[in-house]
């Protein structure tokens, strides 16, 4: 991925310090500093997602992340942001995050998020096999002591606590 260069890393920097602050506006308006060509770029897709998901505004989200899986199909954030948006749009939900999100594991094996995602999905729509194997997944892709803590806190994973807390 290339490097934004000055100004428009400075405006990028400016925005993710502005959200950090918890002013999303104030974050958006360093994003449209950035200059045409750059408003593509991976990294600004990724804040305006961010900003959008901070914000609750699903619909935005979902649109960045489309545009973020048709110019990288190879990057799994546009994967993971799109099924994220899809569980939270009105018109999508759990069972539409999991289509979204499923064909991403096969691409991206070595991904944990993906697969605790996909586990946490699967709590949620009460298929708890299928849960722990994608749990199970993210465990062995990723670091056991990280996804352990992680998943102690997903309210997601809840039904499958007294499990986790056995790994």
């Amino acid at each position: 991925m290339l490097l934004l260069e000055p100004p428009d890393s400075h405006y990028l920097s400016a925005a993710a310090g502005w959200l950090g602050l918890n002013c999303a506006a104030d974050a958006l308006a360093e994003l449209e500093n950035i200059s045409t060509e750059n408003l593509q770029h991976p990294a600004v897709l990724e804040m305006r997602w961010t900003i959008s998901a901070h914000e609750r505004q699903w619909s935005d989200a979902l649109q960045i992340a489309q545009v973020e899986l048709t110019l990288a199909p190879d990057n799994a954030s546009g994967w993971l942001h799109r099924a994220y948006a899809l569980r939270r749009v009105a018109e999508g939900g759990l069972p539409q995050a999991w289509e979204a999100l499923l064909p991403a594991a096969k691409k991206f094996p070595a991904e944990p998020v993906i697969a605790y995602n996909l586990s946490c999905y699967a709590c949620q729509m009460e298929q708890l096999d299928i849960a722990r194997h994608w749990l199970r997944q993210a465990v062995t892709a990723g670091k056991k002591s990280e996804i352990k803590k992680m998943a102690l806190a997903d309210k997601d994973l809840q039904p499958l606590w007294p499990e986790i807390k056995e790994l």
